[in-house]
Order: C-alpha cells, then structure tokens, then sequence
C-alpha cells in the first residue's frame, strides 16, 4: 500500500526525532584536553611613521558568519579556541602597537580610532595531509576629531602539515593559527595600506584638524 505525503510525514518527523540525539552526541565539546591557546610569540614591530600618532582599538566584530567561531576543527573529536577570535585579534594588535609606543592609554588620549571587522579566523582542510590557516579582517581607521575615515584590509595566511596523533595535530593547528595570526598582523601594522591612511588621517597636532576642517 502507498502512503500519501501527508500520511508519510509522521513517520519521517519521527525518524528525524531518533536521529537527531545519535547528532548531537557526535557534536565535538571543548575540554582542556582538546583546546589550544593561540598568541603571538612576541608582538609584530610596526612600521616607523614620520608623526607617530597614538592608536586605539575601538571594537573588534566578527563579521565571519561562523556559529561556532571557537570551534576551528570539527573532526577527530574537534579543537577548540579558548577564546574568542576577536579576543585573540584584539590582544595581537594592541600588543604590536604598544611594543612601539603607538598604543593610546584610552579612546579620549587617541589621534586615531581603530575599528577591526573580523571576516575570517580559522583553519580549512586541505590534501588530508596539510591544513591551510587564514586570518582576514578590515580596518577601519578614523580621526574622531575630523570625521574621516580610511579603509584597510589585511590578511595572512599559513599552511601546516597534518599529524596522526592528536597531540600532534593540536600542536601543529596552534602553530599554523598563530602564524596566520603574525602575518595577518605584520600585513595592517606595516603595510602600505596603514602608511596611506596615516598621512592622510593625520598629519600632527593641529594640522589634522584644520586639514579635515571645511574651508
């Protein structure tokens, strides 16, 4: 006897109802065992600017679209962040401009503001045997004192071997991480994206503002 559409669905909604826990067990979880944590080994030198001016973070949003931003390998039990990748890009780049004295001490003190989209921030698999890294965000670098604004867009990439042990692997994720983490960095910080934005942006003490200023 054949059933009709309507008389079908009872049984596939409950076939998906069993289903569904047998997914949900599959799903990875964060343990200690099975997280990394991705910092820079020492900060990125900036670029050396004419008239240095003093930079603040604003806001790091992540503009990836990921559900699970944390979750950077899903398979082989999963490998987790231990932070989120707007922390981790947040704490690279004020570190970097510290390193050179180029961090303001707050948002009042800044002749710039920095406002960072995060587009991507992970690993995909590649052969089986590599994985390739990819860190992707925009800039956007303003003078609150006239208004403008400049974009600049940076990126870095890496690409690691794979491992059969897990520990291994992990090792070689943090490690492949971290570097698309470094050249993502060094590629705002002393590109010639941040150079043009800066001297347009600004041009030192009361030339910035009289140069944005309307005649």
């Amino acid at each position: 006897m054949r059933l009709t559409v309507k008389a079908a669905l009872p049984f596939v909604l409950a076939g998906m109802a069993c289903a569904w826990p047998a997914r949900a067990a599959d799903e990875p979880k964060p343990t200690p065992e099975n997280t990394v944590s991705v910092h820079l080994a020492e900060p990125v030198a900036p670029q050396k600017f004419s008239n240095p001016p003093k930079f603040w973070i604003k806001e790091i949003a992540d503009r990836s679209g990921n559900p699970q931003p944390m979750l950077v390998m899903h398979s082989r039990g999963g490998i987790f962040l231990d932070r989120q990748p707007t922390a981790i890009v947040r704490e690279a780049l004020e570190e970097s401009l510290k390193s050179a004295n180029l961090l303001a001490a707050d948002a009042d003190s800044a002749d710039l503001a920095v406002r960072v989209y995060l587009f991507h921030f992970g690993l995909a698999e590649g052969s089986g045997l590599d994985f390739f890294g990819k860190v992707e965000f925009t800039a956007i670098v303003k003078n609150p004192k006239t208004g403008e604004t400049v974009e600049v867009k940076a990126a870095g990439t890496s690409i690691a071997k794979g491992a059969a042990r897990k520990k291994n692997l992990q090792k070689n994720v943090q490690e492949n991480l971290e570097e698309s983490l470094r050249d993502a960095t060094r590629n705002l910080l002393r590109g010639q994206q941040l150079k043009d934005a800066v001297a347009q942006l600004w041009k030192g003490g009361d030339g910035a503002q009289s140069a944005g200023a309307k005649p």
